[in-house]
């Protein structure tokens, strides 16, 4: 893949890693739709900004009337309530699924018929290293996301026949709005960036994009006392 050649849907395009992932494919050459909640908060030029809650279906089809030409969806819109499951409230772990597994699910049921349609294309979901591990607080946020990579591995079995790559992107954490109040070792999401839009044009489906990630990674086969060597 050419990022030069695509024409790509960001979600969650106004800060954070979306607000990088679109100023860097727009400097290799790609067309941009940049989506959010308030597109008016879009402020990058060259961009066609479009109002998108990635939860409100009637959004989601809104946007893909918009974006009929897209060959590259990146699913980035994200939620952190920072809820518990034990005693977390329920409307706030509610929305962390909404946003991250049923609003993804949305927009790859709506968009990768568009993605076929334009003779293939990929998407690419961005998770987390918590999709594979707890750090024991924001567990809405982790199941979440852990909902979210199984959602991602189903899809790319599904759409690979429809010429549709599915790729998920592994990060841990990134100095954006949503890490501000937390004292943890954390990557330039401009880095980031670079690193997933250059796995897409790899045509990578699993993107580790950090230390982290590849730390968690190579230990997932060790099981639980592996992952949590304090609980033995």
């Amino acid at each position: 893949m050419k990022i030069s050649e695509q024409i790509v849907f960001v979600t969650g395009a106004n800060r954070g890693l979306g607000r990088h992932l679109t100023l860097e494919l727009l400097s290799r050459g790609a067309k941009v739709y940049a989506g959010a909640r308030n597109p008016e908060s879009i402020d990058i030029p060259g961009v066609i900004p479009v109002k998108l809650d990635i939860t409100n279906p009637q959004e989601v089809a809104a946007a893909a009337k918009v974006a009929k030409d897209i060959t590259l969806l990146i699913n980035n819109a994200g939620s952190s309530t920072g809820a518990s499951l034990l005693d977390g409230d329920l409307d706030q772990i509610q929305l962390e699924f909404n946003t991250h597994f049923f609003g993804t699910l949305s927009m790859v049921r709506t968009f990768a018929p568009i993605l076929a349609n334009n003779n293939g294309g990929t998407i690419l979901n961005i998770l987390s290293a918590l999709s594979w591990v707890s750090s024991g607080t924001a567990g809405a946020y982790t199941a979440a996301k852990a909902a979210e990579w199984a959602l991602t591995n189903d899809l790319r079995i599904n759409l690979y026949s429809q010429n549709v790559r599915v790729s998920g992107l592994h990060v841990g954490f990134m100095e954006t709005d949503m890490t501000s109040g937390l004292e943890v070792p954390k990557s330039n999401p401009a880095d980031i960036a670079k690193i997933a839009i250059d796995g897409i044009e790899s045509d990578s489906f699993e993107i580790v994009a950090d230390d982290t990630s590849r730390h968690i990674q190579s230990i997932l086969s060790g099981g639980v006392s592996a992952i949590y060597p304090h609980l033995s």
